[in-house]
């Protein structure tokens, strides 16, 4: 794959409904889509960061610097003869997982239009659908949450994670675990708790979770194998696992039992399916988070969660669960069952609409070699 041209595109997109977490409430999502063009194809992909530098280190002006001033520079020009040579070529920046990400994305999808066959084909997929879970964000009241929950329920999503936060954690959970007794039911903290919250964590075995998902620092591996013999529930690590070394570490210390695996959390799907194969050699079960990604986002999520160890409902949820409208077709739609098909067509799966892509864009730029 020789490497002609890249373009950027930084998206704001409204969500349908706020989404908050503990580091604050969304109305609008910002992103940095790419496309790479290379042997007379062009494939897209997705740096899925916020405005801000909370969840992770990085931004959309972070990302859009590293791409513009250095990342693309590296790329243009180049004779690639896979997606997974991206992060080699790229090793010479230190960190920028996200950035890199969206850049390695499109290059699997151009690999795929290439060999004529699916990303999800070409990363090794192994099911034709993936269970579907649903993240609901902290609501204004209880009531509010129940509410969700209920309509998520009957739409057909397969999983409930819930967000948590100190004043909206243990009597929360109760409340919820009382009127749904019997669903597959998580936590999120997004790194809300320290150590000292312990007796509060421990609170939350009484209600029978999947999983306790990242409920102390976002750099810590240490205090999470601390909390875990403290606990009956599986800790499941988000924000701590930034790198395949990082992932290795987290389970020799027993860290946690479970991760999330997304792929731009971590520098790109070559990275992703390392750290999936090594938790599957340990009998460690995967699933595939998500940060509000568009359709191009979604679709490349999907194709990694088709992997055999992802064998946990992820965040992957159909696109009407975030906006009016995708800017993808077609869009991602939850099945009777609770799943998402994985698309067979080939390259990305689904069609990038350019006009709508360049309604959303608050600013564009094209590079050429």
């Amino acid at each position: 794959m020789k490497i002609d041209r890249v373009e950027q595109f930084h998206v704001a997109m409204r969500l349908k409904s706020f989404f908050e977490t503990s580091f604050g409430r969304e109305d609008v999502t910002e992103k940095v889509i790419v496309a790479v063009y290379a042997d007379g194809l062009v494939g897209y992909g997705e740096s899925p960061v916020e405005k801000n530098p909370f969840y992770s280190s990085e931004s959309v002006e972070t990302v859009w610097y590293v791409q513009r001033d250095h990342l693309i520079p590296m790329l243009l020009g180049q004779m690639l003869d896979h997606a997974t040579d991206v992060p080699t070529t790229l090793a010479h920046v230190r960190g920028h997982h996200m950035a890199k990400a969206g850049l390695e994305a499109a290059l699997w999808d151009i690999e795929a239009q290439q060999a004529g066959v699916s990303v999800a084909r070409l990363l090794g997929q192994s099911r034709d659908r993936i269970d579907s879970g649903v993240s609901i964000g902290i609501q204004d009241t209880v009531e509010d949450l129940l509410a969700k929950i209920e309509s998520y329920i009957a739409e057909g999503y397969q999983r409930i994670k819930i967000k948590i936060k100190p004043g909206w954690d243990a009597a929360t959970v109760e409340q919820v675990r009382a009127k749904f007794p019997d669903i597959r039911l998580m936590v999120d903290a997004n790194s809300a708790y320290t150590l000292a919250d312990a007796p509060m964590l421990r609170a939350l075995d009484g209600f029978n979770l999947l999983m306790i998902e990242q409920p102390l620092a976002h750099d810590d591996i240490l205090d999470h194998a601390e909390l875990q013999k403290q606990l009956k529930t599986r800790l499941c690590l988000d924000e701590s696992i930034h790198t395949i070394g990082q992932a290795r570490e987290a389970l020799a210390l027993k860290a946690c039992q479970i991760i999330n695996i997304k792929p731009a959390r971590v520098g790109g799907m070559t990275n992703a399916r390392i750290i999936h194969d090594i938790c599957a050699e340990q009998n460690i079960p995967v699933w595939c988070g998500g940060l509000l990604e568009t359709g191009i986002g979604r679709a490349h999520n999907v194709a990694m969660a088709s992997l055999p160890n992802f064998t946990l409902p992820g965040d992957i949820s159909a696109s009407d669960r975030y906006w009016q409208e995708d800017i993808v077709d077609p869009p991602f739609a939850l099945n009777p069952d609770g799943t998402l098909t994985v698309p067979t067509t080939p390259g990305l799966g689904v069609t990038v609409l350019r006009d709508k892509l360049e309604k959303v864009s608050l600013r564009r730029a094209d590079y050429r070699s």
